[in-house]
C-alpha cells in the first residue's frame, strides 16, 4: 500500500507543478482536466497522511510491547495498537476505492430526459412524477436543475421532459437512473380499480464541453418556432423556441425554456453536443459492460430497471436484486439509498477487475 501511495504522491507533486506553468494555464482543456486530477490527488494525500500517522502510532506501540518494562504504558500501547490498526483497515478500504480509476464523465453535468412509455396518460403522470422525483432530490444536494424543453401529457405530467443539472459529479451520480422505469398502480383514469402497469424511460447524458465536441454549423438545421405551455403573454406570440436538427447523425435538440431566442439556441446547442458526446460514450459502456458483465452501467437503455409498486409500497431495483418498502419518500426524491447501493455494487465490481494489486 505505501508503494503504491508513492506513485501517486509522484504524480501530485507533478500535477501541482504542471498547474502553475504557463503554457498548462493557457491550454484551457488541460488545465481544467490537470485541475480535477489536482483536487482528487489532494483528497488521497489526506488519506496518506492519515496512514502514515497510523502506522507509526502501531510502530511505536509494538516497540513499547516489545520492552514491556512499564505495565501501565505497555495498557495503554495496547489500547493505541488496536485503534491505530483499526484506523488502517479503514484507511486502507477507503484508499483501494480511491485509487479505482475514475471516469472521467463522472464530474460533468448532466442533460435528463424523461419520456412517457406504454401506458398512455397514465405513462405521460408517471413521466411527470418522475421528473419532480428526481427534481427534489437535485434540490436536497444543492444542485441547480433547469428544464429545456417539455411536451405536456393530456391529463397531466409529461409526455417527454428534458431538463440540465449543475453542481459537482452529477452525471456519476444519475447515470444509474438511465433505464425503463415502471409503475404499478390503479390510474386515476381507471373506474375499476384495476391496477395497471406503465413505464417511461430515463436517460442521462453527460454534459459535453465545447472542446469535448465540435460541431460544424454547416451541418446544423436550425428552425424557430413559437413556444408552447405555460409561459404569460409571450407563448405563441413570439418566435423564440429553437429546434436544432444535426443532419448527418439526424439528432435533434430544441429548447424552449427561455424567452430569448438566443438563449434558447445556446441550451438547444449544449444539448446536442450532449447527445453527440453520448452516443460515443453509449458504446464505449455497452463494450466496458459486456468486457465485465455488469447490468449497473451497462449503458442499455432498452434495459427495465426499477419497478415502483404502489399497492405493495415498494421499489424494486432488478439490477441488483434492491427491494424498498418505502415507495411515498423515494418518490419524493429519496433516492440516496438506491444510488449508494448501486455505486457500492459497480465500485466493488471494478475492484475485483483491477485485481489483487495493494
Amino acid at each position: 500500500m505505501l508503494e503504491k501511495l508513492q506513485i501517486v504522491k509522484n504524480r501530485f507533486d507533478e500535477v501541482s507543478d504542471l498547474i502553475i506553468q504557463p503554457e498548462i494555464i493557457s491550454d484551457q482543456k488541460q488545465y481544467i482536466q490537470l485541475n480535477k486530477e489536482y483536487k482528487d490527488l489532494r483528497a488521497l494525500m489526506d488519506k496518506r497522511e492519515g496512514y502514515l500517522t497510523a502506522t507509526e502510532r502501531v510502530k511505536e506501540a509494538e516497540e513499547i510491547l516489545a520492552d514491556g518494562s512499564d505495565a501501565e504504558m505497555v495498557e495503554m500501547a495496547k489500547m493505541q495498537l488496536d485503534e491505530a490498526k483499526s484506523t488502517i483497515g479503514k484507511l486502507e478500504d477507503d484508499i483501494k476505492f480511491m485509487l479505482i480509476p475514475k471516469d472521467p464523465e463522472d464530474t460533468k453535468n448532466a442533460v435528463v430526459e424523461v419520456r412517457a412509455g406504454t401506458g398512455g396518460d397514465e405513462a405521460s403522470i408517471f413521466a411527470g412524477d418522475l421528473h419532480r422525483m428526481y427534481t427534489k432530490y437535485c434540490e436536497s444536494k444543492g444542485w441547480k436543475v433547469s428544464v429545456v424543453d417539455f411536451s405536456e401529457g393530456t391529463s397531466g405530467g409529461y409526455k417527454e421532459i428534458q431538463f440540465e443539472v449543475e453542481g459537482a459529479d452529477v452525471y456519476g451520480t444519475l447515470k444509474f437512473e438511465a433505464g425503463v422505469h415502471r409503475v404499478q398502480r390503479v390510474p386515476q383514469t381507471e373506474t375499476q380499480g384495476r391496477v395497471h402497469t406503465s413505464a417511461a424511460t430515463v436517460m442521462v447524458f453527460p454534459e459535453a464541453e465545447e472542446f469535448d465536441v465540435e460541431i460544424d454549423p454547416k451541418e446544423v438545421r436550425v428552425d424557430y418556432f413559437c413556444s408552447s405551455g405555460p409561459g404569460g403573454q409571450s407563448v405563441n406570440t413570439t418566435y423564440s423556441a429553437v429546434r436544432l436538427t444535426h443532419e448527418p447523425t439526424g439528432l435533434v435538440a430544441q429548447c424552449q425554456d427561455q424567452k430569448s431566442q438566443h438563449k434558447n439556441k445556446e441550451k438547444a446547442f449544449k444539448v446536442l453536443r450532449s447527445r453527440l458526446y453520448d452516443l460515443e460514450l453509449a458504446k464505449k459502456q455497452a463494450e466496458d459492460a459486456e468486457k465485465r458483465g455488469s447490468m449497473v452501467t451497462s449503458g442499455d437503455r432498452s434495459a427495465k430497471i426499477r419497478t415502483y409498486n404502489y399497492p405493495q409500497g415498494r421499489v424494486t431495483d432488478h439490477r441488483i436484486n434492491l427491494t424498498l418498502y418505502d415507495l411515498s419518500n423515494i418518490i419524493d426524491g429519496d433516492i440516496q439509498k438506491i444510488i449508494d447501493e448501486l455505486q457500492l455494487v459497480s465500485n466493488t465490481e471494478k475492484l475485483k477487475e483491477a485485481g489483487e494489486t495493494f
